[in-house]
Protein backbone atom coordinates (compact mmCIF):
# COMPACT_ATOMS: atom_id res chain seq x y z
CA UNK A 1 0.00 0.00 0.00
CA UNK A 2 1.40 3.83 -0.89
CA UNK A 3 0.64 6.79 0.32
CA UNK A 4 0.02 10.19 -1.53
CA UNK A 5 0.43 13.21 0.54
CA UNK A 6 -0.90 16.71 -0.52
CA UNK A 7 -0.65 20.29 1.20
CA UNK A 8 -1.35 23.50 -1.43
CA UNK A 9 0.53 22.34 -4.56
CA UNK A 10 3.51 20.32 -2.40
CA UNK A 11 2.42 17.03 -3.29
CA UNK A 12 4.19 12.76 -3.31
CA UNK A 13 3.17 9.54 -3.48
CA UNK A 14 5.48 7.43 -1.17
CA UNK A 15 5.91 3.67 -0.67
CA UNK A 16 6.58 3.84 2.86
CA UNK A 17 5.55 5.21 5.96
CA UNK A 18 8.93 6.75 6.62
CA UNK A 19 9.28 8.65 3.26
CA UNK A 20 5.99 10.16 4.29
CA UNK A 21 7.01 11.30 7.74
CA UNK A 22 10.69 13.03 5.98
CA UNK A 23 8.24 14.10 2.95
CA UNK A 24 6.13 15.83 5.91
CA UNK A 25 9.21 16.64 7.96
CA UNK A 26 10.53 19.04 4.88
CA UNK A 27 7.63 21.05 5.19
CA UNK A 28 8.25 23.70 7.99
CA UNK A 29 4.61 24.81 8.53
CA UNK A 30 3.99 21.48 9.45
CA UNK A 31 5.62 20.93 12.85
CA UNK A 32 6.31 17.25 12.59
CA UNK A 33 6.00 15.90 15.90
CA UNK A 34 6.24 12.14 17.52
CA UNK A 35 2.58 12.53 18.38
CA UNK A 36 1.81 13.30 14.77
CA UNK A 37 4.51 10.83 13.84
CA UNK A 38 2.52 7.91 15.76
CA UNK A 39 -0.75 9.09 14.43
CA UNK A 40 0.32 8.88 10.59
CA UNK A 41 2.10 5.27 11.36
CA UNK A 42 -1.30 4.23 13.18
CA UNK A 43 -2.69 5.45 10.25
CA UNK A 44 -0.92 3.25 7.38
CA UNK A 45 -0.78 0.16 9.35
CA UNK A 46 -4.92 0.38 9.50
CA UNK A 47 -7.72 -0.98 7.34
CA UNK A 48 -9.14 2.30 7.03
CA UNK A 49 -9.01 3.54 3.48
CA UNK A 50 -10.45 6.75 3.71
CA UNK A 51 -8.30 9.99 3.40
CA UNK A 52 -6.93 11.42 6.32
CA UNK A 53 -6.28 14.78 6.85
CA UNK A 54 -4.54 16.63 9.52
CA UNK A 55 -5.04 20.23 10.60
CA UNK A 56 -1.96 22.46 10.41
CA UNK A 57 -3.52 25.63 11.63
CA UNK A 58 -7.30 27.10 11.55
CA UNK A 59 -8.90 25.83 7.39
CA UNK A 60 -5.28 24.75 6.13
CA UNK A 61 -5.36 20.62 6.01
CA UNK A 62 -2.29 18.30 4.75
CA UNK A 63 -3.84 15.09 3.34
CA UNK A 64 -3.11 11.56 3.49
CA UNK A 65 -4.74 8.86 0.92
CA UNK A 66 -4.06 5.12 1.07
CA UNK A 67 -3.80 4.05 -2.89
CA UNK A 68 -2.51 1.06 -4.43
CA UNK A 69 -1.01 3.01 -7.38
CA UNK A 70 3.02 2.58 -8.20
CA UNK A 71 3.64 5.61 -9.28
CA UNK A 72 2.35 9.66 -9.46
CA UNK A 73 0.29 9.33 -13.00
CA UNK A 74 -1.35 5.80 -12.29
CA UNK A 75 -2.53 7.88 -9.08
CA UNK A 76 -3.92 11.14 -11.23
CA UNK A 77 -5.45 8.72 -13.63
CA UNK A 78 -7.26 6.78 -11.09
CA UNK A 79 -5.79 3.70 -12.11
CA UNK A 80 -5.65 2.16 -8.78
CA UNK A 81 -8.44 3.34 -7.19
CA UNK A 82 -8.96 1.24 -3.92
CA UNK A 83 -12.66 -1.19 -4.36
CA UNK A 84 -13.86 -1.37 -0.83
CA UNK A 85 -16.99 -3.39 -1.85
CA UNK A 86 -14.83 -5.86 -3.59
CA UNK A 87 -12.47 -6.03 -0.63
CA UNK A 88 -15.05 -6.90 1.50
CA UNK A 89 -16.96 -9.93 -0.75
CA UNK A 90 -19.89 -7.86 -2.26
CA UNK A 91 -20.27 -9.48 -5.81
CA UNK A 92 -21.80 -6.28 -7.05
CA UNK A 93 -21.47 -2.12 -5.58
CA UNK A 94 -24.33 -0.94 -4.79
CA UNK A 95 -25.51 1.81 -7.83
CA UNK A 96 -25.86 5.28 -7.68
CA UNK A 97 -28.99 6.74 -6.81
CA UNK A 98 -28.79 9.09 -9.67
CA UNK A 99 -28.33 5.76 -11.50
CA UNK A 100 -30.71 4.12 -9.98
CA UNK A 101 -33.41 7.33 -10.33
CA UNK A 102 -32.53 7.74 -14.19
CA UNK A 103 -33.25 3.54 -15.02
CA UNK A 104 -35.80 3.44 -17.55
CA UNK A 105 -37.52 -0.06 -16.36
CA UNK A 106 -41.42 1.26 -17.24
CA UNK A 107 -44.25 -0.58 -15.30
CA UNK A 108 -45.20 -0.43 -11.54
CA UNK A 109 -43.20 1.06 -8.92
CA UNK A 110 -43.94 1.40 -4.87
CA UNK A 111 -42.77 5.04 -4.21
CA UNK A 112 -42.21 6.06 -0.66
CA UNK A 113 -41.71 9.81 0.25
CA UNK A 114 -41.63 11.82 4.05
CA UNK A 115 -42.32 15.21 3.32
CA UNK A 116 -42.84 17.85 5.75
CA UNK A 117 -46.99 18.66 5.46
CA UNK A 118 -48.38 22.29 6.50
CA UNK A 119 -51.51 21.23 8.58
CA UNK A 120 -53.92 23.82 10.83
CA UNK A 121 -54.03 23.15 14.58
CA UNK A 122 -57.33 23.24 15.17
CA UNK A 123 -57.50 24.59 19.09
CA UNK A 124 -54.94 27.34 18.13
CA UNK A 125 -55.41 28.32 14.37
CA UNK A 126 -52.03 27.99 13.73
CA UNK A 127 -50.60 26.25 10.84
CA UNK A 128 -47.54 23.99 11.94
CA UNK A 129 -44.98 21.45 9.94
CA UNK A 130 -45.76 17.82 10.46
CA UNK A 131 -43.65 15.11 8.98
CA UNK A 132 -46.19 13.50 7.16
CA UNK A 133 -45.39 9.73 5.06
CA UNK A 134 -46.92 9.40 1.88
CA UNK A 135 -46.89 5.74 0.04
CA UNK A 136 -47.98 4.87 -3.21
CA UNK A 137 -47.88 2.55 -6.24
CA UNK A 138 -47.47 4.24 -9.48
CA UNK A 139 -47.26 3.69 -12.96
CA UNK A 140 -44.05 5.19 -14.11
CA UNK A 141 -41.25 4.73 -16.59
CA UNK A 142 -38.21 5.07 -13.70
CA UNK A 143 -38.05 6.00 -10.31
CA UNK A 144 -37.62 9.70 -10.84
CA UNK A 145 -40.76 9.62 -12.63
CA UNK A 146 -42.23 7.76 -9.62
CA UNK A 147 -41.16 10.41 -7.36
CA UNK A 148 -42.52 13.18 -9.94
CA UNK A 149 -46.20 11.96 -9.79
CA UNK A 150 -46.50 11.25 -6.45
CA UNK A 151 -45.31 15.11 -5.56
CA UNK A 152 -47.55 15.96 -8.26
CA UNK A 153 -50.15 13.84 -6.81
CA UNK A 154 -49.93 15.45 -3.63
CA UNK A 155 -49.25 19.27 -4.74
CA UNK A 156 -52.72 19.27 -6.02
CA UNK A 157 -54.07 17.94 -2.31
CA UNK A 158 -52.05 19.53 0.40
CA UNK A 159 -51.39 23.10 1.10
CA UNK A 160 -48.89 24.23 -0.87
CA UNK A 161 -46.56 25.51 1.32
CA UNK A 162 -45.65 21.77 2.22
CA UNK A 163 -42.02 21.22 1.67
CA UNK A 164 -41.42 18.11 -0.40
CA UNK A 165 -37.48 16.35 -0.29
CA UNK A 166 -34.66 15.99 -3.50
CA UNK A 167 -35.85 12.42 -5.14
CA UNK A 168 -31.84 11.96 -4.50
CA UNK A 169 -32.19 12.23 -0.40
CA UNK A 170 -32.67 9.99 1.88
CA UNK A 171 -36.47 10.88 2.44
CA UNK A 172 -37.42 9.34 -1.00
CA UNK A 173 -37.26 5.45 -1.72
CA UNK A 174 -38.76 3.17 -4.35
CA UNK A 175 -39.06 -0.26 -5.70
CA UNK A 176 -39.84 -0.98 -8.58
CA UNK A 177 -42.86 -4.08 -8.51
CA UNK A 178 -42.73 -5.14 -12.24
CA UNK A 179 -45.11 -4.83 -15.58
CA UNK A 180 -48.46 -6.13 -13.39
CA UNK A 181 -48.94 -5.17 -9.94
Amino acid sequence: MNLYLRYFDRETLVHTVDEAIAFLSEIEEVGMNPVLEADIREYAASDVFYPKRYKVRPRVYFIIIKTEADNMQDFKDKKAVHNTAAMMGTTKPAAPVIVRLNEVKPGWYEGMIDFKRVLLVPGTGKYQYRDTQFVAHVKANSGIDCYNRIVDYLRERVDERSQFPSAKGKNFKFRYLGMAK
